[in-house]
């Protein structure tokens, strides 16, 4: 999906539908950060979806481990700075007023994965600055098995050539529930602008851990750290560095 796959990922979520989140995050970010909200790292940007709002309000750069993704990401963010590097291990030498890691950070499939992704967090913001956490789910509330499907229609080509097109399954389970992590089985119907249909499967393995422990971790790292349940009734982690 974030590789050879890349190109079709604005069809299964399309950037459009980033706009009332994005709006909350900068909300977010707002009411935590102490000083001005000018600057904005996003760890783990993907196809670069949030930030194609954000940047209306702030100077963003943009980091993903996938080069694919940060090529789409370009595609509708010409003008926003992209960085490759690894939300575990990046330092970029420079500070910034906030920090975000959307659903990326569920990649991190153990603590030691967490925390250093904290870390990473935390020594990009300056004193005063936020960071916002935002994981798929947490252990309290997660539920498997569950399925959830989509997809789009791209635009139509030219001389006569069909629109590109998506459908997929999404299939979640949690193989042992004692253990850090779930999986994720996406089936893939892909219609290329020829007409023909391939299908693929894709597996993703994400991280699952207890509010509690988000919590402890981000105080460990350094950050004043709160919790909330958002619009979507998704916790939401937030991490102020003490000015």
């Amino acid at each position: 999906m974030y590789g050879r796959l890349a190109p079709w990922f604005h069809l299964l979520t399309p950037p459009d539908e980033y706009a009332q989140e994005a709006a909350s995050i900068l909300r977010l970010l707002r009411e935590h950060v102490d000083g001005p909200l000018e600057t904005l790292l996003e760890l783990g940007s993907g196809g670069g979806n949030m930030a194609s709002h954000l940047r209306r309000d702030l100077q963003v750069t943009l980091t993903d481990l996938s080069p694919e993704m940060l090529e789409l990401s370009r595609s509708i963010n010409p003008a926003v700075e992209h960085i490759a590097g690894d939300m575990r291990t990046l330092r970029l030498g420079r500070t910034f007023d906030g920090v975000l890691i959307h659903d990326a950070i569920c990649y991190m499939t153990t603590e030691a994965d967490l925390r250093a992704a904290m870390v990473t967090a935390f020594e990009h913001l300056r004193p005063g600055g936020a960071a916002v956490f935002e994981p798929d789910e947490v252990r309290e509330t997660f539920a498997a098995p569950e399925t959830d499907h989509g997809g789009e229609d791209g635009a139509a080509g030219g001389a006569g050539r069909a629109a590109r097109a998506l459908r997929y399954l999404e299939w979640k389970t949690d193989p042992d529930p004692a253990d850090t992590w779930y999986q994720v089985d996406y089936a893939l119907l892909l219609r290329d602008d020829d007409g023909a249909v391939s299908v693929t499967h894709d597996r993703h393995v994400e991280g699952l851990f207890a509010t509690e422990r988000w919590l402890a971790l981000l105080s460990e790292v350094g950050f004043r750290a709160t919790s909330l349940t958002d619009e979507w009734d998704r916790v939401v982690f937030i991490g102020d560095r003490p000015a």
